[in-house]
């Protein structure tokens, strides 16, 4: 096995494990046990939570903290327990500590287990907000949960993205130098001329 052939697999693991999906997941916590972006809507029946903002931070995913206000912003809940599917439930943002409604969805039932809560204009000012989830059984009575997160952060954004693409246009590039010749032979040249 020649030294070019084994840097090429070695560097081809190595990507491979960096852009697994369980490392990276939800800041790298493998599992859901570990992960952050969950809340307990009843004991033990958990709904899974991710936010967007997609014109001013494309690509990122957040969960307590959004860094930007007066921007688009999706709130995404995916049901982990089936039950939900055909329970009625409705939605509500405030403000806190004043209450002050920012969106709210009717309750209905989503059979397909993933609700997206779309606001056009995301939150209006820098400061604390609750998700209010409220279920709405046919039978019984009405279960409130509520889960805050933080909105204006300025958090930039994040570091990880970037690192992400350099990795792979590095990762593209080093496939192109290997795999075509007259790509290799030109940078070949050009590093001889630099040693020289």
């Amino acid at each position: 096995m020649n030294r070019a052939h084994f840097f090429a697999k070695g560097f081809l693991g190595t990507l491979a494990l960096l852009l697994s999906a369980s490392v990276w997941a939800h800041g790298g916590a493998a599992g859901t046990d570990t992960d952050q972006c969950k809340f307990e809507l009843e004991p033990n029946h958990w709904i899974h939570y991710t936010a967007y903002q997609p014109k001013s931070y494309p690509a990122e995913e957040f969960c307590g903290k959004l860094p930007g206000t007066n921007t688009p912003t999706q709130l995404v809940f995916d049901y982990q327990d089936m039950r939900y599917r055909n329970m009625t439930i409705e939605f509500e943002v405030t403000k806190e500590p004043e209450g002050t409604r920012v969106f709210f969805l009717q309750g209905s039932k989503h059979k397909s287990g993933t609700v997206n809560l779309d606001l056009p204009n995301g939150v209006p000012d820098a400061g604390k907000y609750l998700i209010h989830i409220t279920l709405v059984p046919d039978q019984g009575d009405r279960l409130d949960a509520h889960m805050g997160f933080t909105a204006g952060t300025g958090a930039p954004a994040g570091k990880y993205s970037t690192y992400l693409y350099l990795l792979f246009a590095a990762a593209g590039l080093y496939g192109v130098y290997l795999f075509v010749p007259a790509f290799r032979n030109k940078v070949d040249s050009l590093i001889g001329k630099s040693k020289a």
